[in-house]
């Protein structure tokens, strides 16, 4: 009997294990690469240096490319939680007809091929006579952010107990007062985190950059940019690097503070019983 228990478990356990090498052994091959002091990726390497990393401050092309990802980042991912917090509030508080469906249709960009909703959104822009521009692609960014964000926030709401705004209700709060003095401070860790992952996801985000975008690039675009030209490889090495690096860090402390305020709701909501 314990062979028998055993043995999935053990497959189960290789599975894991190539899976997760399978998955990030190529990762871990970029950061490598960008300390070699020769310009073409490839073992064994010929040194190790970092003036890769020290060249990137000095093009210009580079920081206005970050910068216009900056902009694009922070205003998709306030106005994605934004609207994230509208319908989470409304999936998981109320019930009517549609509801189900609502959220399909929300959830729908994760499960629809990108470049396709690229190709529909630069048709609804063309019709509606709007110039390509980093406003496009805030647009567009939204309507891919919006899904991460109902996930997040979802999750922070459903554990919220209903007797805190019923308690500041008949302390005589008003329904708006309610929302921003109780709701909005209890479900805070998953608004941030909601921040953190849309913001991740705009500064990582390529195809539909790639269709909305004028003649301002972002990240992405530039780094698609600089592949063309042999030269410019390490450099990209170098950045990719450090997109990486803070991808990581940024995920990371958006799934705490969603723990967290799973943790936080479930606890209050344990409290007031």
């Amino acid at each position: 009997m314990r062979a028998r228990r055993f043995l999935p478990g053990g497959w189960l356990s290789a599975y894991a294990f190539l899976y997760i090498v399978f998955l990030y052994l190529p990762v871990i091959f970029l950061p490598i690469f960008s300390i070699n002091t020769a310009p073409t990726p490839k073992f064994p390497l010929a040194g190790y240096t970092l003036k890769w990393y020290e060249d990137l401050p000095n093009t210009p092309a580079l920081l206005d490319a970050a910068w216009n990802s900056l902009v694009v980042g922070v205003s998709a991912s306030v106005l994605a939680t934004v609207l994230g917090i509208l319908a989470a509030r409304s999936i998981t508080r109320y019930r009517y007809p549609g509801r189900r469906t609502i959220n399909g249709l929300i959830m729908a960009p994760l499960v629809l091929p990108e470049v396709i909703v690229a190709i529909s959104m630069l048709l609804v822009m063309l019709q509606l006579g709007l110039s390509l521009s980093l406003f496009t692609v805030v647009l567009g960014h939204v309507l891919v952010c919006i899904p991460y964000s109902m996930t997040v926030l979802t999750s922070g709401f459903e554990g919220f107990d209903r007797s805190l705004e019923e308690a500041s209700a008949d302390l005589g709060e008003s329904a708006f007062g309610t929302f921003r003095r109780v709701t909005l401070p209890m479900v805070a860790p998953a608004i941030i985190s909601s921040l953190l992952v849309c913001f991740t996801i705009s500064l990582d985000e390529f195809i539909i950059a790639f269709f909305l975008t004028g003649t301002e690039a972002t990240l992405p675009i530039y780094i698609w940019g600089q592949l063309r030209f042999a030269s410019k490889l390490p450099g990209v090495l170098a950045l990719g690097t450090l997109l990486l690096v803070a991808s990581f860090l940024l995920m990371t402390i958006a799934e705490i503070l969603r723990r967290r305020a799973a943790r936080r709701t479930q606890n209050e909501g344990g409290l007031y019983a």
